[in-house]
């Protein structure tokens, strides 16, 4: 088994998925999905997003 190179995020990524959780229309399993993350860090994303 390989290991994934450690990925870095670009702010305009972090801001793509904490739009998406704000939304509200899909899980938080769901977005970690669709955007390659863990769901703990989409749960960072949000929780960091400006209101």
């Amino acid at each position: 088994m390989t290991r994934r190179a450690r990925r870095n995020h670009t702010p305009a990524f972090k801001a793509r998925v904490a739009v998406a959780a704000v939304k509200g229309d899909r899980t938080l399993a769901q977005l970690a999905e669709q955007f390659d993350v863990h769901p703990n860090q989409s749960t960072y994303t949000t929780n960091t997003a400006p209101d």
